[in-house]
């Protein structure tokens, strides 16, 4: 990066206590900010291939000054234009992170939201889609870092639906504090493409080869998206390719969720199933989760 986007990147970071300008729409939105959240909307400055794109970030942080471990979420993709899919907040899966002491940021990609840049259009390349996404996540990942509340030694990653598999993209890249990742049903489904089942599963197996981290995988049997036996194809190919600590991977199988199970993980029954698990697996990383 030349000298003058560290520059801009950094005074962004230093101007307020989230480290970016307010986002445009906060205070107009219909959400509620959560205060006991300590939630903000902001504008976060990044570099990703070669341009400077801010990316509206929803940020809840603890109380006090920390630094605090780090957990980076992954947004999922509505059906439709991603520009007027509204920004993720992941409420519950943000206040148990939250109230056993992370900052919990969740960066919409470019394209989504009141994000700049666009969307990649990658066609029926499931593969292609999942890297090109990570890029954005790694960026916001690599400006968050500098905030001065976060431990950047302290980092976990997790995502929902196609932020889990953006979450697993990311894990091929090394970088530095990021200790283990979560994926909470995830995946891309690309109907209109013919055989986009093999497709997801055979990019599993590619982001398998690469992965650098241990991860956590959670799937239920009525997932509307992924029919059995969908999910254990994609972990067996992202298995059968692992290597080093990407072998510490184990999947979850929730059994059958409510109507449907794709979005268990952000609502209070979902917690109750998905808490016990991530404590231990948060555990294994050296890391404490206990309430504060």
């Amino acid at each position: 990066m030349a000298l003058k986007s560290i520059t801009v990147s950094v005074l962004f970071l230093t101007l307020t206590l989230s480290g970016c300008r307010s986002a445009p729409d906060a205070s107009a939105s219909s959400m509620r900010l959560d205060r006991r959240l300590n939630e903000q909307v902001v504008m976060l400055p990044v570099e990703t291939d070669g341009k400077i794109v801010e990316l509206q970030t929803t940020l809840y942080k603890p109380p006090g000054n920390g630094p605090f471990p780090l957990l980076l979420m992954n947004h999922g993709k509505n059906p439709g234009n991603a520009r007027t899919q509204p920004r993720s907040r992941h409420l519950e899966i943000a206040s148990v992170f939250v109230h056993r002491g992370f900052v919990v940021a969740i960066p919409m990609r470019e394209g989504f939201a009141a994000s700049g840049g666009q969307y990649p259009r990658d066609g029926c390349d499931v593969r292609r889609h999942a890297f090109d996404e990570a890029k954005d996540s790694a960026a916001a990942l690599s400006a968050l870092v500098n905030l001065p509340y976060v431990d950047r030694t302290r980092i976990v990653v997790a995502g929902q639906s196609d932020g889990g598999l953006v979450t697993m993209a990311l894990s091929t890249r090394q970088i530095p504090g990021v200790l283990g990742v979560i994926n909470f049903s995830g995946g891309l489904r690309m109907k209109t493409c013919a055989g986009w089942q093999q497709n997801l599963v055979n990019a599993y197996g590619s982001i398998g080869q690469r992965a650098r981290y241990p991860s956590l995988w959670f799937y239920g049997d009525n997932d509307e998206l992924w029919p059995r036996p969908l999910p254990q194809q994609m972990f067996s190919a992202y298995t059968s390719q692992a290597s080093g600590a990407a072998n510490r991977a184990r999947m979850v199988d929730i059994g059958t969720f409510g109507k449907n199970s794709h979005d268990f993980a952000d609502s209070k029954a979902g917690v109750r199933l998905w808490y016990p698990q991530v404590k231990t697996f948060v555990h294994s990383l050296g890391l404490p989760f206990e309430p504060i």
